[in-house]
């Protein structure tokens, strides 16, 4: 039976891979994007389920056809490392690429950009600081929200030309160092940030943040070290974080919540991370579908909505990006 979706895996050092067929086979991508570079980004069209951007350190690439054959984009970016990239849900002409430092912004489909000069700490504990989230508020496509590795959170309310150093997150500097971001709206709108100490949530635009911590899993380890996340699109109450003993890392866990964020615990894996668990891939257009990467290449996968995972026979180098798209 065909698959009803599309995986796309980015990884450090290996390019880009895809499967189609639920992870029996693979497609290394070679042209135009280098077999060997290194892909931080993937973010799917919100118009268009078979349109995705990949943002390297060789610039910016784009597909139409569920990442088969790719073009590259025009862009001032290929001397610089792409953290992430989002296209606008109102205006998909809208693109912004989160880089290390600062960000890039087309309102033309990616035929011209301009800098975008946010005024981060530089240097911040990690030297200098990487874009690593960008979010268009789907309330209004003029706040533009960026989560900073290590910097906290940053908003604009003007599309991108000017942004505010919201508060801090916490007492500690790496209590800012933003690894994943996410805005659920509603009666009361949540914004979620994940960071090496967990979890933190806003239920007031960023101007304060609950944070969550998960169980250490050694005695000794410093902290509870927490990377991507992802809301299930037809269930918001649903959201998986990726966690790990460390940065890399030697394991891992993805934990789910099922209330909103009240309680969480962490999924049965059939084998146990090799890393951090580092990214995830979902669709709102196949919903159940959720595509997970251990930093050190474990593929994990689950098609009843997080219930259940099993592990994809493929294993990569280090994947720093995984995007869903349906067939």
């Amino acid at each position: 039976m065909a698959e009803r979706y599309t995986i796309v895996i980015g990884t450090v050092g290996g390019g880009l891979s895809r499967t189609a067929d639920g992870g029996e086979t693979w497609d290394r991508i070679r042209d135009p994007i280098p077999s060997e570079s290194n892909i931080r980004a993937l973010s799917v069209y919100p118009d268009n389920p078979h349109r995705i951007l990949a943002g390297t350190d060789v610039g910016i690439f784009r597909s139409e056809d569920n990442a088969a054959t790719w073009e590259k984009l025009n862009s001032p970016m290929e001397d610089r490392q792409i953290w992430s990239v989002t296209v606008d849900p109102a205006d998909s002409d809208t693109i912004f690429a989160g880089t290390r430092p600062d960000a890039f912004r087309s309102r033309d489909g990616g035929e011209t950009w301009d800098e975008l000069v946010m005024g981060l700490t530089i240097p911040c504990p990690v030297g200098i600081p990487r874009t690593t989230n960008m979010i268009v508020d789907p309330r209004d496509s003029r706040t533009i929200w960026a989560g900073i590795e290590v910097d906290g959170v940053y908003k604009s309310l003007d599309g991108g030309d000017n942004w505010v150093h919201l508060p801090e997150l916490g007492p500690d500097p790496f209590h800012g160092d933003i690894h994943g971001m996410a805005i659920q709206p509603g009666p009361t709108t949540s914004i979620y940030c994940t960071s090496p100490y967990g979890i933190a949530t806003s239920t007031d635009e960023g101007e304060s943040w609950d944070y969550h911590y998960f169980p250490k899993f050694n005695e000794k380890d410093n902290r509870s070290y927490c990377r991507g996340m992802a809301i299930k699109t037809d269930n918001p109450n649903v959201m998986f974080v990726g966690n790990g003993d460390a940065i890399p890392g030697i394991t891992g866990a993805i934990q789910r919540t099922s209330d909103g964020g009240k309680t969480w615990e962490p999924t049965d894996l059939p084998v146990a991370p090799n890393s951090v668990v580092y990214w995830f891939g979902t669709h709102a257009a196949v919903p159940d579908v959720f595509a997970a990467g251990s930093l050190y290449g474990y593929v994990y996968l689950s098609t009843d909505g997080g219930d259940t995972w099993r592990k994809l026979k493929k294993e990569f180098g280090e994947i720093r990006s995984v995007a869903v798209m349906p067939n």
